[in-house]
């Protein structure tokens, strides 16, 4: 997808990205379950939560691979994977420097949804994220069903 620059220089990428934090890993793997049953593929799917066993086996499980080790400021040590990793990365790989906060208007939320999701991650909760354009009301509803906390949609126009 192409990056659009707007006048204010914040890069958005044009995807819509769907984000919810669930209480633990148990209420995130059964929403992970349900977006599957629902035909959303793993590689469109994100999970990031605190460094931990239970976070890297529920990678393993819904993603089929491992996830990356990353120092992330305001979070300490997580493990991540998925498309919203490389897009609050950006180009200068600074969401260990800036953090959830600091990156996620990158794809389209506002800075107070940014420090929720943070928060909320921050707590122990995990960040599933889905990178659904077409399908993104589904997924918010999905999460929503399933106890995604502060689920939204970012990149709506006018948003950012």
């Amino acid at each position: 997808m192409p990056v659009i620059h707007y006048s204010s220089m914040v890069e958005v990428d044009a995807g819509l990205f769907t984000v919810a934090v669930f209480l633990d890993v148990a209420w995130a793997e059964k929403g992970l379950n349900a977006l599957k049953q629902a035909g959303f593929a793993p590689e469109i799917l994100t999970i990031l939560g605190k460094e931990g066993p239970e976070v890297a086996g529920l990678i393993t499980r819904a993603l089929g691979a491992d996830g990356e080790r990353l120092e992330v400021t305001g979070l300490g040590a997580v493990l991540a994977r998925g498309p919203l990793v490389k897009a609050l990365q950006g180009a200068s790989h600074d969401l260990g420097k800036k953090g959830i906060a600091g990156t996620m208007r990158r794809v389209g939320f506002q800075p107070h949804d940014s420090r929720i999701f943070e928060t909320l991650a921050g707590r122990g909760g995990v960040l599933v994220s889905i990178r659904s354009e077409p399908r993104a009301a589904d997924a918010l509803a999905i999460l929503h069903s399933y106890g995604g906390g502060n689920a939204a949609i970012g990149a709506w126009t006018g948003r950012v």
